[in-house]
């Protein structure tokens, strides 16, 4: 049997990682993160407000 040599990120199994998306879903997932609790936030002082 053939011996396989795995180095560096080989190793890990990231070796063909697409930086660029990854980064580009990062980024899209804190723009979410943030528009999302400042939903939540307006929500929460529009109930507090109509409420009281």
């Amino acid at each position: 049997m053939a011996a396989i040599q795995m180095s560096g990120n080989d190793a890990l199994g990231a070796s063909d990682m697409d930086y660029p998306a990854h980064f580009e879903t990062y980024r899209l997932f804190t723009s979410l993160v943030k528009w999302g609790t400042a939903t939540v936030i307006l929500i929460l002082l529009l109930l507090a407000f109509f409420t009281l």
